[in-house]
């Protein structure tokens, strides 16, 4: 298995230009954490985790916000 992502910002584009279809709120979402580096909250987190999992990719390091 691949090394987790250690920003968000990483793991967000990852899922932006994989090859997986993202509905348009998860699109949306995922361009709020390339361009803004407000903390998430638990919910989006957990969003982000499901997505990255859904893709196959790896999880998101803990503490992975920069």
């Amino acid at each position: 298995m691949a090394d987790p992502f250690t920003n968000v910002r990483s793991a967000a584009l990852a899922l932006l230009n994989g090859s997986e279809r993202q509905t348009r709120a998860a699109g949306s979402f995922l361009g709020q954490l390339v361009f803004d580096d407000t903390p998430m909250s638990e919910k989006q987190e957990n969003w982000l985790a499901t997505l990255l999992d859904r893709a196959g990719l790896p999880p998101l390091m803990t503490g992975g916000r920069s």
